[in-house]
């Protein structure tokens, strides 16, 4: 539940006021409020913006790192250089790749998770772009490691 402070005039401290102008600021990420002071009746400005918390992921050494659409896009871009992936399924995966780190219960998850899922969606959607992500994504320390992700990928065909 969130209680509501009272705003108070920042000249006397009185609780009450009115607005007597309100308008969006350029970016349009806030309101602007000229507003009144009822009591010394000084005018002072306010502003509103929408508190966004952000979605994290959780690095392999513990750290936490705000969700970034653009770095996430980066990565598929490479993986799906020169393969037949629109960037209309790119953006699609990004969005349902945003849509599960959002839906977890702490708004945050693991690099792993969000690797694993965007591999399974990437085995679907290109054989080559799998590989090509799951060969940075999954780090093989040698070519044996590799070639057994191969085999089991012709297997799954």
């Amino acid at each position: 539940m969130r209680y509501l402070t009272v705003m108070k005039c920042p000249f006397c401290g009185h609780p009450e006021d009115k607005v007597v102008d309100s308008r969006e600021s350029k970016e349009g990420e806030a309101i602007r409020r000229r507003r009144e002071c009822l009591s010394c009746e000084k005018r002072f400005t306010t502003y509103e913006r929408i508190d966004e918390i952000p979605y994290l992921v959780v690095k392999k050494d513990g750290r936490r790192e705000k969700f970034d659409r653009q770095k996430l896009l980066n990565g598929l871009l490479k993986a799906c250089e020169k393969r037949p992936v629109s960037m209309g399924k790119l953006e699609a995966l990004i969005n349902e790749s945003e849509a599960y780190v959002a839906e977890s219960p702490e708004r945050e998850r693991s690099t792993t998770e969000l690797g694993q899922f965007l591999m399974e969606r990437l085995k679907n959607l290109d054989k080559v772009a799998y590989v090509r992500f799951a060969s940075v994504y999954l780090d093989f320390k040698d070519i044996k490691e590799f070639m057994s992700e191969l085999k089991d990928l012709l297997k799954a065909k």
